[in-house]
């Protein structure tokens, strides 16, 4: 895949089915997102477009931390590459931009649940305890249908420090 082809950007609105069918083919290593979700959040999605098509996707959610909001976390979410564009960069390229995007507001970390901690390690990101993300398993992972306990689902928490000073 020629890089200079592809353009890594924020999504549009019209783009939401195409990132809803993308979510889904990975539903062996993705929690899949409603079509209405994806709709709503389309503003923190991140795409990689190449020929017209979108190849690639990620989204961005922060998460508050209770008593603290200095110490909020970002949680990377819905990471997607369509099969004939993986190891080609591009999910690491859309990681990246969504760290560039959201330093703006000094999150205290990136954090993230996975099926490919090895993907998110390349990029830095270290091993954590689900304990450490509580906020994040009451919010998301207390829905999730593919597993009844979040702390039996093997999703790897991870993260990545994104401040020296504290």
């Amino acid at each position: 895949m020629n890089s200079e082809l592809e353009k890594i950007r924020p999504a549009v609105l019209k783009e939401a089915e195409q990132i809803f069918n993308l979510i889904r083919q990975h539903d062996s290593d993705l929690i899949s997102r409603p079509l209405g979700d994806i709709v709503q959040n389309i503003d923190r999605f991140v795409v990689c477009e190449a020929g017209g098509e979108i190849v690639g996707c990620a989204a961005w959610h922060i998460l508050p931390e209770i008593g603290a909001p200095e110490r909020a976390s970002v949680e990377i979410q819905s990471v997607a590459v369509r099969a004939d564009f993986r190891r080609h960069q591009v999910g690491t390229r859309i990681v990246r931009d969504i760290l560039g995007r959201v330093r703006r507001f000094d999150p205290a970390q990136a954090i993230v649940l996975t099926f490919a901690p090895e993907f998110f390690r390349s990029l830095g990101f270290t091993p954590i305890p689900k304990t450490q993300v509580m906020h994040k398993l009451y919010m998301g992972c207390i829905n999730c249908t593919k597993h009844a306990n979040p702390f039996t689902c093997p999703e790897i928490a991870m993260a990545l420090e994104l401040r020296n000073n504290d």
